[in-house]
């Protein structure tokens, strides 16, 4: 099954099946990662499922969308929302980094 890895603030690292077709988003909360909330359930209107993506991925995933990049404009350069990012076999171990902002 791919993989994903999250990385936390203080450097912990939390490798989470995803199934083909699954949003990253979906995949961190099933597996409780810390600081991906996804309150609007993926509907993009919440924001509570951002991360950063690690450098050699970005070129992978699919372009934004206007409604994702209106709600992430303020956050750090590379950042997705998570529920928008649905695992491929060219996703499979991508690594991104949960902000410290959204988990304490």
């Amino acid at each position: 099954m791919p993989k994903a890895i999250f990385t936390l603030h203080d450097g912990s690292r939390h490798t989470v099946d995803v199934g083909l077709g699954e949003s990253l988003m979906k995949a961190a909360v099933n597996a409780d990662i810390p600081g991906i909330a996804g309150e609007c359930g993926g509907s993009v209107s919440c924001a509570t499922c951002k991360i950063q993506i690690a450098n050699g991925w970005w070129d992978r995933l699919p372009m934004l969308q206007e409604l994702e990049e209106s709600l992430i404009e303020d956050a750090v350069p590379q950042t997705r929302l998570s529920c928008q990012l649905c695992m491929t076999t060219d996703l499979d171990g991508i690594e991104v980094s949960v902000p410290p902002s959204q988990y304490g």
